[in-house]
């Protein structure tokens, strides 16, 4: 059967967005999914997952604005900005204030240029960087311009810094991680994160995977797909 909907998928950690859309693929028989926003193999969270006609709006719900929660690592820069990567360089970390903090972050707020990583999905010379990447090559990346429209410290229990973010589409959290550890002289990478929020859809209304691994048939998905009309009236709020 065919399922024409959106499903909010709570991804688990160690698998990539596209291994969710193969597996609905495989287990309920779907011939159209798609995925609306990546989430790397590190990060956990909302995956917006739309079915059936649901694929005509995709790039719509991949535009919205999202919320992340994040733990930066400081002391250590990576290969790839995160906690899956090569680690490059070890700094001391040096006692910092939560004001001295609060400084750094507050650089990286509002509009901003940002360099994409090796490891994004951006195209060089019709060749997606992170495919370069794996074959050990560097290239130029042009800076683009970013938003964050806020940002908070939960928590600083050196050398991990907790922190909140909501951002514009396009946004690179392990960089932000990057960059602030630059700015902070020590130098950081992303040690977790977890998507809290993509446009008004939101985590806590998303089916867990555990959950989803334990249905058979795609007539158990049908209580969990918001329906097209439902998910209009969602983003008008």
């Amino acid at each position: 059967m065919e399922i024409d909907g959106v499903l909010l998928l709570d991804k688990p950690k160690g698998c990539t967005s596209h291994d969710m859309v193969d597996f609905l693929r495989r287990r309920f028989g779907l011939r159209k999914v798609g995925h609306c926003g990546t989430l790397d193999p590190l990060a956990t969270g909302l995956l917006v997952l739309v079915l059936g006609k649901a694929t005509r709006i995709q790039e719509l719900l991949m535009a919205e604005d999202k919320r992340y929660r994040g733990v930066m690592r400081l002391g250590q820069i990576t290969d790839t900005q995160d906690a899956d990567g090569r680690i490059l360089e070890e700094h001391p970390v040096p006692p910092l204030s939560l004001n001295q903090l609060e400084a750094v972050f507050a650089k990286f707020s509002g509009e901003f240029l940002q360099v994409p990583p090796m490891v994004s999905a951006i195209k060089h010379h019709g060749k997606p960087l992170y495919k370069l990447a794996r074959e050990g090559k560097v290239v130029e990346r042009p800076p683009r311009m970013v938003h964050v429209f806020s940002y908070q410290i939960l928590e600083w229990k050196p050398p991990l810094l907790g922190f909140d973010i909501f951002c514009r589409k396009g946004f690179y959290v392990r960089t932000y991680c990057h960059d602030i550890g630059l700015a902070l002289g020590c130098g950081a990478h992303l040690a977790e994160l977890r998507r809290l929020q993509s446009g008004n859809f939101a985590v806590d209304r998303a089916l867990s995977f555990s959950a989803l691994e334990q249905m058979q048939r795609a007539e158990q998905l049908l209580p969990h797909v918001l329906s097209l009309p439902e998910v209009s009236r969602i983003r008008r709020r």
